[in-house]
């Protein structure tokens, strides 16, 4: 697959703006995990197939990544940049995190983690989807599968799948609390939010650039 988009415009803010994002969406992850009171969806399924196999959280996250990435191909979804770095980045990131961060401690501390870690998840999508470099391979499944079914709404396929997911993950041991409740019901309003202010202009297509060269934005 060929990656979408180019850095003909504005190459230095783009990706300083992705790979910020990036940092920052692992860091948010992270935080998350450590107030252990219940993480979004995908999380939930991560968390659980790692305590199941071993690996940690952050390698499950690549190989999730990598094998959600893979079902773009039947879909004809093409990845840009910040596809494949958003595979790599977050999951090598929260490891990082989490080994520096300690475990346990009292409740009160464990909201403000819980709550920084689902504001700073809100600006990090922002950054990384403002960048204009191509969504993360679980938003590229969802706007994959409505472009394949014009009939099914963004809506019902995105609340299809993360309720599959955090399902499989429950059942494998995740932690689903109030925190994924939390989560579903800030991370759209903060991503609205934080999106207007760090949003780069989609670059114009030029002469010579295939069709689709511009990224599409993510739902």
């Amino acid at each position: 697959m060929a990656l979408i988009g180019n850095l003909r415009q504005r190459p230095v803010r783009r990706l300083t703006q992705l790979y910020a994002g990036l940092l920052l969406y692992g860091v948010s992850m992270a935080l998350m995990i450590r107030s252990d009171l219940g993480l979004d969806p995908w999380d939930v399924f991560h968390q659980g197939l790692s305590e199941r196999t071993g690996l940690s959280f952050g390698t499950v996250t690549i190989g999730v990544g990598a094998l959600v990435l893979l079902l773009w191909i039947p879909l004809r979804q093409r990845p840009g940049l910040g596809t494949v770095s958003n595979v790599v980045v977050i999951g090598l990131v929260v490891d990082a995190t989490l080994a520096l961060l300690p475990t346990g401690g009292p409740l009160g501390v464990r909201i403000v983690l819980l709550i920084t870690g689902i504001v700073a998840n809100g600006a990090a999508t922002a950054l990384y989807l403002g960048a204009q470099l191509g969504p993360g391979p679980r938003d590229g499944l969802m706007t994959g599968f409505v472009a394949r079914r014009p009939g099914l709404s963004i809506r019902l396929v995105r609340t299809v799948i993360e309720v599959t997911v955090l399902a499989l993950g429950w059942l494998l041991g995740g932690k689903v609390g109030v925190g994924t409740v939390a989560y579903a019901l800030a991370i759209g309003p903060l991503a609205q939010f934080f999106i207007p202010l760090v949003a780069v202009p989609a670059p114009a297509a030029t002469a010579g650039d295939p069709p689709g060269a511009a990224p599409a934005p993510a739902g």
